[in-house]
């Protein structure tokens, strides 16, 4: 039974480690992601919170889990593995309603990058997101530079080629954005909805794999708190 202690500890160790990070990528994705969120026709308020809320509700029950073990109370234990099957289910809920959703999500996101592109000027969040996001991954529109020719921003300015925002020069020196130079030199011409959609695709074989091992070791985790709760008696009354 002590290995089956130690194994529950360090487990609930690298549980608490995982809600730290959790807790972590909620306040990154709060600060650095916040204004992105705007972007997507999709509602997405309350993402950061809830990474926030689940990282840091993970990081108490790790504790918990490892002072259950290392006091070898019953009752916790049964109350920690509880909680590691509904953490389980709702980790499971959420993937697959990612990957069921994964095309209205991307369309949420395009649909709102071209209203951004055409509220430009009128939406200054909006307007201050898709800049910031243009310089991120150098990009310029939705699909590409030619979204900004046919938007109200761009007809307002002066010139035929028309314009783009100083967000999409590719050096802060010597562009000429508004009007635009023939052939469009000196500017990023991919759009940003490709930029964000292949990085999605680039990375999702490592957040699935990530996603699945969380799901394995929270698996493990239900056993040895199920096994340990099993073989301790129950306390004299």
């Amino acid at each position: 039974m002590a290995l089956l202690k130690l194994s529950l500890m360090a487990f609930s160790f690298v549980f608490w480690a995982a809600g730290l990070t959790m807790l972590t990528l909620g306040i990154w994705a709060k600060i650095s992601l916040g204004s992105y969120l705007v972007l997507s026709a999709n509602q997405y308020p309350n993402t950061p919170f809830i990474l926030l809320a689940t990282g840091a509700a993970v990081l108490v029950w790790g504790f918990l889990g490892c002072f259950s073990a290392a006091t070898e109370h019953r009752c916790l234990l049964r109350t920690y593995a509880v909680f590691q099957l509904a953490v389980l289910a709702a980790g499971l809920a959420a993937g697959l309603s990612a990957l069921f959703y994964r095309r209205d999500i991307a369309e949420g996101f395009r649909a709102g990058l071209r209203e951004a592109v055409r509220a430009y000027g009128e939406d200054e969040q909006k307007a201050d997101a898709l800049d910031s996001l243009q310089r991120a991954l150098d990009c310029c529109g939705a699909e590409s530079y030619r979204d900004w020719l046919a938007s109200p921003w761009s007809l307002a300015q002066p010139g035929r080629n028309g314009s783009v925002p100083g967000s999409c020069c590719r050096a802060r020196r010597g562009c000429q954005h508004s009007p635009l130079p023939p052939e469009a030199r000196g500017i990023h011409r991919d759009g940003c909805f490709a930029k964000v959609s292949g990085f999605v695709s680039d990375n999702l074989f490592y957040i699935a794999t990530a996603a699945l091992g969380l799901a394995l070791l929270q698996g493990v985790g239900i056993v040895l708190a199920c096994l340990l709760a099993a073989r301790l008696r129950p306390a004299p009354r």
